[in-house]
């Protein structure tokens, strides 16, 4: 129902003056122009004090009419502005659009379908792989029926990666809700905080680490329109590094680097690092650096014993690093640690007809939900000897 609101205000006393309900109330009675300077406030008028306002009827408003038959014109007319954009009639929970109300491409439009507004869900930080997204559902009561949510997510920062990972599309009830889509993405839905209210959320698992990734979202009603899209562009952390094994291997490519080196040492300590990732190798050149510098910086050394062309196609790997993500493996201590995250993770619990078929409501969906943990791993970085 659409409620208009009849308020009658009464004195209830004083109430903290950031309450949102309050006005204040204003005093009689001037104010010296010196109190401006400081020079006298004998002259200032005291603080206001507070009125509360109290809501004391809420009706709908064509209920104040008296006439009956004004009353259900008056009804019908509110109705149908709130609801139905003023193009069409509220019948039982949809809209009956007049004939004037009907896109180009004969789909109705006189109950349109709000915009969903995508955001990072708060309960999880990103981290290296890890993202969380979640939006409230824009169903009205009365008038379209949300019948799925499109979402898709891309990689956007680097042009070469365009043929390796192009972005995908995902339903939420056809992929995602339904088991078919991959096991790196998981959707929920739970209650809002107010009644009726309905929360989406997505989790994506398996991200690039220290990459910029771009989500999309749009609704889809039930006669085939599509919402406008909303989107959420974020970066990944930096990549987990195990900073004791770094320090270790640092430590034994300098023994094959300064002991008696054969061909078999300087094999040795190109196929280590050229088998660790290019974050972990990026930090033994710093432990290197920071404990044998006075036998060489780990470049020229490499390039002494592995030659060039070796050193070379090491070092090349560590060029895809962002500079953030370079500054913070500078950083004198780096210690690692696991968070535990709940999630909802839900499964449909029927089947859906044919996808160039109409669908009914999200809301129509039988659903099975359980909340689930997640172990989500970080980096922490400080140059001072964390506890």
């Amino acid at each position: 129902m659409v409620n208009g609101v009849e308020i009658r205000c009464e004195e209830k006393g004083s109430c903290p003056a950031g309450c949102h309900l309050c006005h204040h109330q204003a005093m009689m009675g001037g104010v010296s122009g010196r109190g401006h300077n400081g020079n006298s406030r004998s002259g200032e008028q005291p603080p206001p004090v507070p009125v509360l306002l109290e809501v004391s009827r809420v009706v709908p408003l064509y209920s104040l009419v008296q006439d009956n038959v004004t009353k259900e014109a008056f009804k019908s007319a509110t109705m149908s502005s709130y609801w139905c954009a003023g193009k069409g009639d509220v019948i039982d929970n949809w809209c009956r659009c007049d004939l004037s109300a009907f896109s180009k491409d004969g789909l109705p439009n006189c109950s349109p379908l709000r915009q969903p507004i995508l955001r990072l869900a708060p309960y999880l930080e990103p981290s290296s792989t890890m993202v969380a997204l979640e939006w409230m559902d824009v169903e009205p009561l009365i008038g379209c029926k949300v019948s799925d949510y499109i979402i898709q997510h891309k990689r956007v920062e680097d042009p070469s990666e365009a043929e390796v990972y192009t972005g995908e599309v995902l339903s939420l009830m056809d992929d995602l809700f339904s088991g078919l889509g991959s096991s790196c993405v998981v959707a929920g839905r739970r209650t809002g905080d107010h009644p009726h209210s309905v929360l989406y959320s997505v989790v994506f698992k398996c991200l690039e680490p220290d990459s910029l990734y771009k989500f999309t979202l749009y609704a889809v009603d039930s006669r085939g329109s599509h919402s406008e899209s909303s989107f959420v562009s974020v970066r990944t952390s930096c990549p987990m590094v195990d900073d004791s094994r770094a320090e270790e291997i640092a430590d034994k490519v300098y023994n094959l680097y300064n002991g008696y080196t054969s061909g078999k040492e300087q094999q040795m300590a190109y196929n280590t690092l050229m088998e660790i990732s290019p974050p972990l190798l990026y930090r033994v050149q710093h432990h290197y650096n920071s404990h044998y510098e006075k036998f060489g910086d780990f470049v020229w050394r490499s390039e002494d014993e592995l030659g060039p062309r070796k050193a070379n196609l090491i070092l090349h790997r560590v060029e895809k690093i962002s500079h953030y993500c370079r500054s913070l493996l500078r950083s004198t201590h780096i210690q690692s640690r696991t968070d535990t995250m709940a999630y909802v993770y839900c499964r449909s619990e029927e089947g859906r007809p044919p996808s160039n078929m109409w669908h009914g409501s999200l809301h129509e969906s039988r659903t099975m939900c359980m909340e689930k943990l997640i172990s989500v791993q970080r980096n922490t970085y400080s140059n001072t000897k964390l506890r």
